[in-house]
């Protein structure tokens, strides 16, 4: 039962996800293709933390933190090695980063690539920490 439960957690949580990163304006037909592509790591930090350190914390630490969940739960529904479950985290987020840009509705960037595949990273590491069976 604990199992089942997780598993739908887990869908409701890659649901919304996918909700609030890709298809969080509407999705038309005029706007295929359409996307940004920011394929320079770290320099969009740098401009990000000179606009605000709270605009940058928000963003950072955001990405870190929205892919936590999915590290924990994939490594308490199958237990594999953190490198795996970074690996499943950087294809969850590239799949998101596709889809912003086929959809026009984001900016596909390399930075939310590495925050996103660190926070399932993480997210993993602190399933391993936290055995409560």
């Amino acid at each position: 039962m604990k199992r089942k439960c997780l598993i739908a957690v887990l869908a409701v949580y890659l649901l919304i996800l996918f909700r609030i990163t890709v298809f969080r304006s509407g999705v038309t037909q005029n706007e295929m293709f359409g996307g940004e592509i920011n394929l320079v790591p770290i320099v969009d930090w740098i401009d990000t933390y000179k606009s605000g350190i709270w605009n940058f914390i928000y963003l950072f630490f955001g990405n870190i933190v929205t892919f936590v969940p999915l590290g924990y739960m994939i490594m308490k529904l199958k237990r594999m090695s953190i490198g795996k479950i970074a690996m499943m985290g950087f294809c969850v987020s590239l799949a998101i980063e596709i889809l912003q840009f086929v959809f026009a509705s984001g900016i596909s960037e390399i930075n939310d690539l590495i925050l996103n595949t660190l926070g399932t990273f993480i997210g993993g590491v602190l399933a391993v920490i936290w055995k409560e069976e």
